[in-house]
């Protein structure tokens, strides 16, 4: 069974990001976002390409705007 191309404009090779260079976009360490994928503490989205794992840079900046607080429309206490 054949897939058809995918068409999605967003998702273009240079957005994508080694889980080293996501960690370092968000401040964190590697093995933290190794953590929230296996425990699924937060929904972050990333691409699996065999076994490389691969952020898209606007899927982090999404992921940044919903863990906003004290900003209209983020989390409360």
């Amino acid at each position: 069974m054949t897939h058809p191309p995918l068409r999605d404009s967003t998702c273009h090779r240079s957005t994508l990001l080694t889980r080293k260079e996501a960690a370092d976009y968000l401040g964190v360490k590697e093995q933290t976002l190794a953590c929230w994928a296996c425990a699924g503490r937060y929904r972050l989205p990333f691409v699996r390409i065999g076994r490389l794992v691969k952020y898209r840079q606007q899927d982090l900046d999404q992921f940044i705007l919903e863990n906003r607080i004290g900003a209209e429309g983020g989390h409360a206490g």
